[in-house]
């Protein structure tokens, strides 16, 4: 007997869903498709009844977050400067971001820098470019409302963005790669005071935002 559409639509959501999981966690080449279809618990050969590849799957694994992610649904917050921060008050204890945080687009910037899969590299700019007009739309009508140290200039605007994009990502993606755990929460404290200093938030106000992104974990 044939599976149902719905059956196959399951299945492939759970393949999708392992594949998130472990893509964020690990990068494109540190995941095979037997890994994810173990966590599935599904059979190896049953991937391709639902995808052609395993580059196929990552695409769509990036799209869904993209979509759905966190990181997307700071554009429709409130217009404040807090607001802004979370994502990068959030990033201040990396175990715990690995263990608790849902992935987001910026999942995808920390695992494939240097990735040199054609599709991939695509796959990268495609998340930078979304993340970088997602700060551009916060931060031009955050300025317009004289919240922000700068002018609304777009110029000014994409370098902002540019910065905050580049000094979270690499502290990041450093971290990651350091078995220390005080040298790893110091650059990616550093990181986050500078980009929030940038904002124009006061020690206090920062101090605050540090306090409240520890109480969430």
């Amino acid at each position: 007997m044939p599976y149902s559409t719905n059956h196959k639509t399951r299945s492939r959501e759970r393949i999708l869903k392992s594949a998130i999981e472990l893509f964020s966690r690990r990068g494109f080449e540190k995941v095979s498709i037997g890994q994810i279809m173990k966590l599935a618990r599904m059979t190896h050969g049953a991937f391709y009844a639902h995808f052609a590849s395993k580059e196929a799957l990552y695409q769509a694994s990036v799209q869904e977050t993209l979509e759905s992610s966190r990181a997307a649904r700071l554009v429709k917050g409130p217009l404040s400067v807090k607001h802004l921060t979370d994502l990068v008050a959030n990033y201040w204890n990396l175990q715990e971001l690995e263990r608790k945080r849902a992935p987001g687009p910026e999942s995808v910037l920390f695992n494939e820098i240097g990735n040199e899969n054609a599709e991939i590299r695509t796959l990268f700019e495609a998340s930078y470019l979304r993340m970088k007009k997602m700060l551009e739309t916060r931060l031009i009508a955050l300025s317009r409302l004289k919240k922000l140290p700068f002018e609304p200039d777009r110029e000014i605007i994409a370098d902002k963005s540019r910065v905050i994009l580049a000094s979270l990502v690499g502290a990041v993606a450093i971290a990651k790669s350091l078995p220390g755990e005080q040298e790893r929460q110091n650059i990616l404290n550093a990181a986050q005071r500078n980009i929030l200093l940038m904002l124009g938030v006061d020690e206090s106000e920062m101090e605050a935002m540090v306090g409240a992104a520890r109480a969430d974990f």
